[in-house]
């Protein structure tokens, strides 16, 4: 390492400056031509590169745009072949790249494709030129090596391109105050690497539609039970979103696990999400007030158990509903299931829960649709099937 870092950075951390070349725009179709990367520590900054052999043929207008041509990665490695390597120089640094969705989306398929699980925290310096100089209209590479007098030695090279963004990093330590600098790159970061096993990855195989979703802590301990009509999106807004408010930011610091439910519909997550908050009592829910009017114990008004159906709008998805007096069950796909879960529940059929005599009850005046769970409704839903 021959330069110097920055003696008083706006992050503590070791960065990794990163730009690629690649077939295309389609992380599916299209594969990675060329990587470049800008390591900086408190070391200092070193410089690594590869072509890489694509295994497709890299289509005209790209090698007239970045010089590569098919002869060149010809005899390349594979990005199989460097993937050991490469995640070893990424790990454990900042990601930093300009239009950093493309770059991290393309490198995060490869190393999927080659066995890593690739979920670093990334800095984009579009956003971060965008939000440092708002009065500026264009924020692209040449429009940042125009504006700030940055040197470029070959354009729409992967090493070339990362090292102008280590300029620009270098040249916004003198432009703005650091407290400023520190601030919008906080605002701008995004977090993929997620406490305990929680990554990104993992939060791909939650719910797209209705259900509750609950986080722990060290120790296991409940921090909060939410629910949403797209579950996925919500845990990511949560976690790694870019608007996340302050709330939101002090309770991804303290999470280390997540567990969810699918629920089938607004009215099934309302319940199951007043069940787990009960049960759970996590810290950052506020448990619901009590009035010297609650009842411990009501009159159920069926003569067992009933069942109510609801829709995903998001999956098209049905889900059946039993609640047997004043207790939520729970759900199944098909009538005989959710007989089934009844006649299986470890809960005794006689516990009273407020929140859902609350819940059911003001539906129930709204007109709620409900229908007894009895062996003549499963058989009439089987022949009808």
């Amino acid at each position: 390492m021959s330069e110097q870092f920055l003696q008083n950075p706006a992050i503590d951390m070791p960065i990794a400056f990163v730009d690629l070349e690649t077939t295309g725009g389609s992380t599916g179709e299209h594969r990675i031509t060329e990587v470049g990367v800008v390591e900086v520590g408190p070391e200092g900054v070193s410089r690594w590169s590869t072509l890489v052999d694509p295994q497709q043929a890299i289509p005209p207008f790209i090698q007239q745009l970045t010089g590569i041509t098919d002869a060149m990665v010809r005899g390349a490695p594979t990005f199989d072949a460097v993937a050991p390597g490469l995640f070893e120089r990424l790990d454990g640094k900042l990601f930093i790249a300009h239009n950093a969705s493309f770059d991290r989306g393309f490198l995060r398929s490869e190393f999927r494709r080659a066995g890593f699980a690739f979920n670093p925290d990334v800095l984009c310096t579009v956003r971060l030129s965008r939000a440092l100089f708002p009065a500026e209209k264009r924020h692209g590479l040449d429009a940042l090596v125009e504006r700030h007098a940055l040197v470029p030695s070959d354009r729409h090279r992967a090493l070339a391109d990362a090292d102008l963004l280590w300029q620009f990093w270098q040249r916004l330590h003198g432009l703005v105050p650091l407290e400023v600098l520190q601030a919008q790159i906080e605002r701008t970061l995004r977090r993929y690497r997620l406490a305990g096993e929680i990554t990104e990855d993992l939060l791909d195989t939650a719910p797209a539609g209705c259900g509750i979703y609950a986080f722990f802590g060290e120790e296991d301990v409940p921090l909060y039970v939410g629910r949403s009509v797209r579950v996925r999106q919500r845990l990511r807004s949560h976690l790694t979103g870019e608007r996340r408010s302050s709330k939101d930011l002090r309770l991804a610091q303290q999470v280390r696990r997540v567990e969810w439910l699918a629920t089938g519909g607004e009215l099934g997550a309302m319940l199951a999400e007043a069940q787990w908050i009960a049960t759970l009592r996590p810290g950052q829910n506020r448990l619901p007030r009590g009035a010297k009017s609650d009842p411990v114990d009501a009159p159920w008004p069926f003569d067992g158990p009933i069942v109510f159906e609801e829709r995903d709008a998001e999956l098209q998805a049905r889900a059946f509903h039993v609640v047997d007096r004043w207790r939520y069950v729970g759900h199944a796909p098909t009538l005989a299931e959710a007989a089934s879960l009844h006649a299986t529940s470890v809960t005794g059929t006689g516990t009273f829960e407020l929140s859902t005599y609350r819940i059911l009850q003001s539906h129930l005046a709204r007109g709620l649709r409900v229908m007894p769970l009895g062996v003549s409704v499963v058989a009439a839903a089987a022949s009808v099937a």
